[in-house]
């Protein structure tokens, strides 16, 4: 049993998301086609609402929103809206997720990705004052789901960790 503590499972997993969506972003195609940029954010966010390891998490939530409007150069506050709208939905429907098989916490994963990119598609459409690229969205929102398995992952490694789950 590993004793719990912040750094490990609040910033371990807020600057791998951040690293990773950092990576992604680096202008490479193959094949003429750019790889795709998934929300990673969404995967610790996901995790951090259904097992809720502390108060810090809205602040890393937060905190991962900032980096994403720095990093793709959106309006500032589009996502960490977007991404905290997200956080509330599923820590609201938390009672109901503990314990649940992985593909119906992947199914909640999806709606979680749903709601925070429809969030942002919503922001960036009032704030450019035209609609935001649809299609591209929909490759991101495809991208981000097959980040489930990250989620998974801390969601069951803070279960072993805690004796509450037991």
């Amino acid at each position: 049993m590993r004793p719990l503590h912040p750094l490990r499972w609040i910033a371990g997993p807020m600057l791998m998301a951040i690293l990773a969506t950092w990576l992604l972003t680096v202008p490479l195609k193959v094949f003429g086609l750019q790889l795709p940029e998934p929300v990673w954010a969404l995967a610790p966010l996901f995790a951090w609402a259904v097992i809720r390891p502390s108060i810090l998490a809205p602040f890393a939530v937060l905190a991962m929103g900032l980096a994403l409007d720095q990093l793709w150069g959106g309006a500032i506050g589009q996502w960490p809206v977007a991404l905290l709208i997200a956080y509330g939905a599923i820590f609201a429907a938390r009672p109901g997720l503990v314990g649940q098989s992985r593909p119906i916490m992947w199914a909640w994963y999806a709606f979680a990705c749903a709601l925070a990119l429809g969030a942002a598609w919503l922001i960036g459409l009032m704030d450019a004052g035209g609609r935001p690229q649809v299609v591209g969205m929909v490759w991101q929102y495809l991208a981000t789901l097959l980040a489930y398995p990250f989620a998974d992952y801390l969601i069951e490694r803070f279960e072993d960790a805690d004796v509450r789950f037991r």
